[in-house]
């Protein structure tokens, strides 16, 4: 069976998860009315897609 020779420092076991980190997403903003959103995504704001308006988004009081 295998077993480690010798025990794994915190500094190594650090850096071998220094890429799992999360990174920030990218916004754009909106064509339409400004706001800001993912890419390639509807507007939750609008519902605009690619200059039209894909969903009807009900006024919010």
């Amino acid at each position: 069976m295998a077993v480690p020779k010798k025990k794994t420092s915190k500094s190594r076991r650090n850096m071998r998860r220094a890429h799992d980190g999360i990174s920030a997403v990218g916004v754009i903003e909106c064509s339409n009315c400004g706001e800001l959103k993912r890419p390639h995504h509807i507007c939750t704001a609008c519902g605009h897609y690619d200059g039209r308006e894909v969903v009807e988004v009900s006024a919010q009081a």
